[in-house]
């Protein structure tokens, strides 16, 4: 099995098949990261050769299924990367609780199976608390997306195991969380959030425009031209003076970088330039 960075047909005609059959963007990955998921699902199924593999897809549905799970899978914590959500608590929603408009929207981009919109949603209820006017939190609405069905079906739960707590601070667990394992969250963080399938490279974001999008640990995965592609497309969907958080070890890429101004550059927090600046 021919896993390096090289050109390979047998890779290319898999890789094609995957986008014709399923419409999965192979080409915006980065190819090293498609070989280590597609090598997972060939070794646990015994098949040494991606010809062979993409005739076993066509013979058995839920292999094709167990695929698309391992090429998308995130590893994901609620408040993973705690002092970038306390950035969050602490900059971005008293900022945005200032503004008039009736409802303040938030896209959560590859949302996965929820700990991210949750953890958002949370993050607002906190920061409203804080600023001694709870019901500021009342005005969020967070739209939670991802491409992976399963995972959905988890975001829509709302309920985490154990070790997804494991960076959550102290007094999150008990006042946003009902008892018992799997924690399901609390009605006041579950009302902010709703939950859809979307394409994050192949479809047009949500209709906006956005107060803040959340986009963590996802486009690390993409190639520079897609990455530079979603940053103008970010921009676009955000309100002037909106917000961009992204995950600890991603940035903005060429001209990327004059879409926004830093916020806090060291927990990945952008801004749109207001529109008197614009």
């Amino acid at each position: 099995m021919n896993t390096g960075a090289t050109s390979d047909p047998g890779f290319d005609a898999l890789t094609a098949k995957i986008a014709r059959d399923r419409g999965f963007a192979c080409g915006s990955y980065k190819p090293t990261c498609l070989r280590r998921r597609i090598a997972v699902r060939m070794r646990a199924r015994g098949v040494h050769r991606y010809a062979d593999y993409a005739a076993l897809l066509d013979r058995d549905r839920d292999e094709y299924e167990k695929l698309i799970d391992t090429l998308t899978i995130n590893v994901t914590r609620l408040y993973r990367n705690p002092e970038a959500w306390l950035a969050v608590e602490r900059q971005v929603w008293p900022a945005l609780f200032t503004r008039k408009e009736r409802e303040l929207r938030a896209w959560s981009a590859g949302c996965s199976s929820g700990e991210e919109p949750y953890t958002l949603a949370i993050s607002a209820l906190r920061a409203a608390e804080a600023a001694g006017t709870p019901a500021a939190a009342s005005r969020v609405r967070i739209t939670a997306t991802d491409i992976d069905l399963r995972s959905l079906e988890a975001a829509r739960a709302g309920a985490f195991a154990e070790p997804a707590f494991a960076d959550v601070p102290a007094g999150v667990r008990e006042r946003w969380f009902e008892p018992g394992w799997p924690a399901r969250a609390r009605d006041a963080a579950r009302a902010l959030v709703r939950v859809e399938r979307r394409d994050l490279l192949e479809e047009a974001p949500p209709p906006g425009p956005w107060h803040l999008i959340v986009c963590r640990n996802v486009i690390i995965y993409f190639d520079r031209e897609s990455q530079e592609a979603l940053f103008h497309r970010f921009r676009d969907a955000l309100a002037p003076g909106g917000f961009l958080v992204l995950g600890k070890v991603e940035t903005l890429l060429g001209d990327s970088r004059a879409l926004f101004e830093p916020v806090n550059s060291r927990e990945r927090i952008f801004r749109r330039p207001p529109a008197a600046a614009a």
